[in-house]
C-alpha cells in the first residue's frame, strides 16, 4: 500500500489542521463566539466530542477576554497545565499562572485537613488579591472546594475552567460549577484534561492578539 502524505509547509501545519477540523465539523452549528475555542480543544486532543460537550454560560467568553485585559492571573491545578499556558501572551496584559499544587504549604495543609492537595490549593489561591481565572483540567476535589468557597463568599472567580478528567466526582463535580453563578467554560462528562484546560487559555489569550511569543 503506497502511503501519500500532504505536503505542508511548517509554518501551515496548524493552519491546515483547522481547515480539517472544520470540514469534518461539516454543517454542525457551534454557539457564536466559542467557535476557536472548540476547535483548538479538538485539535489538541483529536477528539470531535468537544463539539457536544464544551458548555459555557452566558458570556463567558466576552468576560473571561475582559478580565484577561484587565491583568487576571490564571490559576492551574496541575505544573503540566501551567506548563502549556502561553505565559509571555498572558504577561502582555499584566497576568501571571499560578500552580500551588507542589507548595510545602499546600502539602503541610492537605495533610492536617485531610484534604486532597488541589483542595488546599485553592484555598491558598482565594486569600490572593487578584483577579482570578482558574483552569482545572485534574482534580475534581479542586472544582468542589471552589464550589463551597464560591457559596460562602470567599471567592468570586472571573471564570472557572472545568475540564478535569477521570471517573470519580468528575461529573457532579462540573455540574455543581453549572449550579453557580460564577461564568464557566465546562467539558461535561468524564473527559478533559491539563491539556484542555491549557488549550482553552490560550484560545483565549489568541482571541485577544493572536501573537505566539
Amino acid at each position: 500500500m503506497k502511503v501519500e502524505l500532504e505536503n505542508v509547509k511548517p509554518m501551515d501545519i496548524e493552519k491546515r489542521s483547522f481547515e480539517i477540523i472544520t470540514e469534518e465539523l461539516g454543517g454542525k452549528k457551534l454557539i457564536p463566539g466559542t467557535e476557536l475555542i472548540v476547535k483548538r480543544c479538538i485539535h489538541t486532543s483529536a477528539d470531535f466530542d468537544y463539539a457536544e460537550n464544551l458548555c459555557f454560560s452566558p458570556d463567558a467568553v466576552e468576560k473571561a477576554i475582559q478580565a484577561i485585559k484587565e491583568g487576571a492571573c490564571i490559576v492551574t491545578d496541575t505544573q503540566m497545565a501551567k506548563s502549556g499556558i502561553n505565559k509571555r501572551a498572558l504577561a502582555r496584559y499584566g497576568g501571571e499562572v499560578f500552580c500551588f499544587m507542589s507548595d510545602e504549604d499546600v502539602a503541610e495543609a492537605a495533610k492536617k485537613n485531610g484534604t486532597t492537595r488541589a483542595t488546599a490549593s485553592m484555598d491558598k489561591a482565594a486569600s490572593m488579591d487578584k483577579k482570578l481565572i482558574f483552569a482545572i483540567g485534574n482534580a475534581p476535589t479542586a472544582l468542589v472546594r471552589l464550589y463551597e468557597l464560591i457559596e460562602d463568599g470567599k471567592l468570586n472567580p472571573e471564570l472557572i475552567i472545568g475540564v478535569p478528567v477521570g471517573f470519580v466526582n468528575v461529573v457532579q463535580s462540573k455540574e455543581l460549577i453549572m449550579e453557580t453563578k460564577t461564568p464557566y467554560i465546562v467539558a461535561k462528562g468524564r473527559k478533559g484534561g491539563s491539556n484542555i484546560a491549557a488549550c482553552i487559555v490560550n484560545a483565549l489569550l489568541y482571541m485577544i492578539d493572536n501573537r505566539r511569543d
